[in-house]
């Protein structure tokens, strides 16, 4: 009898390599798809996605905001936006939401009037969304 026979009769037989290969294998596969499924998500909700940047706001009376931004949306995208105007205590005096057609334009600069309950201080974009 060999040393490592003896060895293996005392102390029991070592793990067989094919378990740990098994392991490590299913531990890279399920990594490896993890990062498909994250990257996946990721690429997908950036495609929809609809850029804006407010450019600015004019107070026209004492109940009417004039709210100016940019918005990016995919091309050829239905989209939709929420404006909002403020008081003074950032709480919502005005809400619209506005839906616009598809485009082939890039960028576009929109302009819209929300009418208020209160004295408006800011008018503001909430969020847009593709429709």
């Amino acid at each position: 009898m060999t040393t490592k026979e003896e060895l293996a009769d005392r102390y029991g037989r070592t793990p067989r390599p094919l378990r740990r290969h098994v392991f490590w294998i299913t531990v890279a596969t399920v990594a490896a798809l993890s990062i498909v499924g994250l990257s996946w998500l990721t690429i997908s909700n950036a495609i929809d996605d609809v850029g804006f940047n407010e450019t600015g706001y004019e107070l026209v009376d004492a109940r009417t905001v004039r709210v100016s931004f940019q918005v990016t949306p995919p091309a050829e995208t239905t989209f939709a936006c929420a404006v909002q105007a403020l008081d003074e205590d950032f709480g919502i005096v005005g809400w619209r939401v506005i839906e616009y057609p598809a485009s082939a334009q890039i960028t576009r600069a929109l302009v819209e009037t929300i009418r208020t309950v209160a004295q408006p201080t800011t008018g503001t974009v909430q969020s847009c969304w593709a429709t």
